[in-house]
């Protein structure tokens, strides 16, 4: 990017941002009473509101997934906003439905997640750091259920907890390997027990997914009390409706699951809300969020995060079947620069391999495609259109969306070809596995459909947890795969399209309140750590007292 070029938040300074009570009033006929305003430019609607949409029918839903991206990202959410705009630019009636940065990333290495260029999320500065709380609430209510448990044992522990099968973990919303594994209770009997614990991101936490996939209160709720915290020594779980936790969570979590509701740069809609990461979550927005969008708009515009292996599939199983809501597009979002990353010396060919198999699994699941292919300022004619010319060799549109340097007129073409694409074919969606299937087949069928995969492996003692989950009721529980975003296999360095390689399971963990087991592959973890020259770095206020270096 040379000096010339605004940074993004330079271009979100210069906003012209509408007060959004007024927007949503104008656009959507959302009276005062239905909002809570954080200031003049946020706000969260009130489940009253989102509950008074039921009988109304659904928009048009697309889904925005990837390839295989670098580790900078593709520009997911650059594009959902694009597309965003585009299909209002054109008469469509259109609300984004994106997630909520993370702190980690906005002071690792992605920095911020509000989209860029001329298609953002404003207030992008308040987006990418405190918000409206929500993360901060769920940080609390993890570690609430997480003092309560110490606490009962410090107490007699009437429940028989065996302290050395706690499940639950603390979190925090930071990239901090120091904590992944850790010792609490130190200095003596005043202090509890000591024992091993661990610190997992915010954003990779089973009460973000709760969030995420709650309806409403009710749910939430439900959802809570099931959480299995750990096990007796005869092997009994314990949950947090046991400890009696489950209420005062949901205390804590009650204005989180409220929709927040903010704007783009062009005065559109959007919701962000919820932000689980991909690689080590489900990686979608909420559930309550995209649903209201649904009743309340023609097309609604979401994202999934990293490449289609991980995001979009866990849309498809995690996020559609409990929502019971189906895709009617999905946009591969495909950029020179993750193509050429596929061969050390650069070469555009080499990562036509991923782009196709990224396709070939999108259509699996009987879902219409285009590919949206995202121009960065240094990419040539020549390389875009050699991407076009494949995609069309495998009978998918293509279309070179250019909204990072120019809003909505750069992806207008974009905008009539996904509504193009809608109407001319209907959607037949469906799942790669049934719920009635194996837990270990799940797996199974997840890495030799979609990763190229000849087979998975784990050891005795994990293959007993696989079938000890299915003996204790969870059998029908979706897989939510954690496994590095930088390759279709469990190595990151494996480029490209591999096939016939094994992918190796090092563990399987219970999600009873999200609905889900999650399986780890490879080398992952739930705690990133920063990289040598973290984002933070070059964050500071100026002179006159604004954030600088927050991209």
């Amino acid at each position: 990017m040379s000096s010339s070029v605004p940074s993004d938040i330079e271009i979100a300074r210069k906003a012209k941002m509408v007060p959004i009570l007024g927007l949503l009033k104008d656009r959507f006929g959302v009276e005062a009473h239905d909002l809570e305003p954080f200031g003049h430019y946020k706000a969260k609607l009130s489940f009253e509101y989102c509950a008074s949409l039921q009988a109304r029918d659904d928009g048009k839903l697309i889904l925005v997934t990837a390839i295989t991206p670098t580790p900078l990202g593709e520009g997911k959410t650059t594009v959902t906003v694009g597309l965003g705009d585009a299909l209002n630019r054109i008469g469509k009636q259109t609300i984004m439905a994106l997630r909520e940065p993370s702190l980690g990333p906005c002071f690792g290495m992605k920095g911020g997640a509000a989209g860029g260029g001329y298609a953002q999320v404003v207030p992008m500065e308040d987006i990418n750091l405190h918000f409206t709380g929500d993360f901060h609430a769920m940080t609390s209510a993890n570690n609430l259920l997480a003092a309560m448990i110490d606490n009962h044992i410090y107490w007699g522990n009437e429940l028989e907890i065996d302290g050395r099968r706690i499940e639950w973990r603390r979190v925090e919303d930071m990239n901090d390997r120091s904590l992944r594994e850790i010792t609490i209770g130190l200095g003596g009997t005043k202090n509890g027990f000591p024992r091993t614990d661990h610190f997992d991101i915010t954003v990779a936490s089973e009460i973000m997914a709760i969030v995420c996939l709650s309806n409403d209160l009710d749910e939430l709720q439900a959802r809570l009390g099931r959480i299995v915290i750990g096990y007796t020594r005869k092997q009994k779980p314990i949950t947090a409706r046991d400890l009696k936790a489950d209420g005062a969570m949901c205390v804590l979590l009650k204005q989180a699951l409220q929709p927040n509701v903010v704007q783009t740069l062009e005065n559109n809609i959007a919701f962000v809300h919820g932000g689980p990461f991909a690689n080590i979550a489900h990686g979608c927005n909420s559930i309550i969020a995209t649903k209201t969008a649904l009743k309340m708009a023609d097309y609604v515009v979401t994202e999934a995060g990293f490449g289609a292996d991980l995001g979009a599939e866990k849309f498809f199983h995690i996020k559609c079947r409990q929502a019971g809501i189906k895709p009617d597009c999905a946009v591969v979002v495909a950029t020179v620069r993750a193509l050429k990353s596929h061969d050390g010396e650069g070469c555009l060919e080499k990562g036509f391999s991923n782009l196709e198999r990224h396709i070939r699994n999108v259509q699996k699941f009987k879902v219409n495609i285009v590919v949206a292919l995202n121009r960065f300022v240094d990419d040539t004619a020549e390389e875009l259109d050699q991407v076009v010319q494949f995609c069309e060799s495998l009978g998918v549109k293509a279309v070179v969306a250019d909204h990072w340097a120019k809003g909505s007129a750069g992806a207008e073409n974009l905008a009539h070809t996904v509504v193009q694409t809608i109407d001319g074919n209907k959607s037949d969606f469906g799942w790669l596995y049934e719920e009635s299937d194996s837990l270990w087949n799940k797996a199974r069928t997840l890495a030799t459909e979609l990763y190229g995969a000849k087979e998975i492996i784990a050891d005795q003692a994990i293959r007993k947890k696989f079938a000890d989950f299915e003996e204790a009721g969870y059998g029908k529980f979706a897989i939510c795969i954690a496994k590095t975003p930088l390759s279709f296999s469990s190595d990151p360095k494996l480029k490209g399209a591999p096939s016939g390689h094994v992918l190796p399971i090092r563990d399987i963990r219970l999600a009873a309140g999200a609905g889900f087991m999650v399986v780890y592959c490879g080398d992952i973890f739930t705690m990133p750590g920063l990289p040598r020259h973290p984002a933070a770095e070059a964050i500071h206020l100026n002179e006159a007292g604004e954030v600088e270096g927050l991209f």
